[in-house]
């Protein structure tokens, strides 16, 4: 994110209830799998919401579009409760599962870390590390 949008600032924690976390998009750079949010009746997806300037969105949209993604607008839900619509970057339909590309989830997992995000959540990503973390 500091990459392609460097103005991007933090606005609040955000959960996506009712989405799991799959690993459609399978990338030689990352060596391994990328993720992407799904909708999953049994899981919640747990991330930090920021604000992008539009002058830098372009970018972003163009790196998560290399990667596989495309933009949508979804409603998400704070700590507190109260609902937002924010724009996340998905893949649409399911892919064949891949094995999750370590480097990348070690970096979510610094951020999960940083921005304080549920315990699970983090234990969740760490399983994905096996002994490395």
């Amino acid at each position: 994110m500091a990459e392609v949008a460097p103005g991007a600032e933090f606005q609040f924690i955000a959960h996506l209830p009712q989405y799991g976390l799959d690993w459609p998009i399978a990338d030689s750079e990352w060596k391994g799998g990328l993720p992407a949010v799904t909708p999953n009746e049994t899981s919640t997806v747990w991330g930090a919401v920021f604000a992008v300037p539009d002058k830098e969105f372009d970018q972003l949209d163009k790196a998560e579009t290399r990667e596989g993604r495309t933009a949508q607008s979804i409603e998400a839900m704070d700590r507190n409760g109260k609902r937002h619509q924010v724009m996340i970057h998905t893949r649409d339909g399911n892919g064949s599962p891949h094995t999750p590309s370590s480097d990348y989830v070690a970096i979510m997992l610094a951020g999960s870390r940083h921005w304080g995000l549920p315990f699970g959540w983090i234990a969740g990503l760490q399983e994905h590390l096996g002994d490395r973390f």
